[in-house]
């Protein structure tokens, strides 16, 4: 394959599969697509949406204008020293979120999902003084493990989501390491991260 398509597809993969947006995805699915899609449409929706401010919109604005103000690039903005403080954006909206959804008493798979995935966010930005973990890596692992989290809570068959959710975290990894933003030991304790994070939170939250 041509040097120019490859890492394009890898630019594609990594916007498409952020880990920004799997937290929405995860409540579109469980909300839309599952058998927990006993609530109304409307309701659902508000939900989505709630999550998509929190996790998607407010973020992102927020180390948008935290890198323009120091006149980044992306690139730059990328550099373990200087991924402090959109760790710091990220996990205080994470935070709200959590804090809203269990105030307006939300079922314990949501507010699972809401904390594994701000747990995530935690450990990586502990970790981040001496490793680079990669969160696209700690994203696909959270699916994984919340995965195997709602077939132990659901008593399901993982079989097939756990193939497919491996797969995606395969693809996510790879695009990482074609653009060169991560190395394999960023990316397995990424991944690592991500599974307990969500097997953990889900189940005990």
């Amino acid at each position: 394959m041509n040097n120019k398509v490859l890492i394009l597809t890898a630019q594609v993969i990594s916007l498409i599969f952020s880990p920004f947006y799997l937290p929405v995805m995860a409540f579109i699915v469980l909300l839309f697509f599952s058998y927990l899609n006993y609530t109304s449409w409307a309701y659902n929706l508000q939900i989505v949406g709630m999550v998509y401010l929190f996790t998607v919109l407010f973020p992102r604005l927020a180390i948008y204008l935290y890198r323009k103000l120091n006149g980044w690039t992306r690139h730059q903005l990328s550099q373990r020293e200087r991924r402090i403080v959109p760790y710091i954006l990220s996990i205080s909206c994470y935070t709200v979120l959590l804090y809203l959804m269990g105030n307006l008493r939300m079922p314990r798979f949501t507010l699972g999902i809401v904390a594994g995935a701000l747990a995530i966010q935690v450990v990586c930005a502990l970790v981040n003084p001496w490793l680079k973990v990669s969160t696209h890596a700690a994203a696909a692992g959270g699916v994984i493990g919340a995965i195997m989290a709602f077939s132990l809570m659901l008593n399901f068959d993982p079989t097939g989501g756990l193939c497919l959710s491996v797969l995606f975290a395969g693809l996510v990894c790879t695009a990482r390491l074609i653009l060169r933003q991560h190395t394999l030991t960023e990316l397995g304790v990424g991944v690592l991260i991500g599974i307990l994070c969500g097997l953990f939170f889900i189940l005990h939250i």
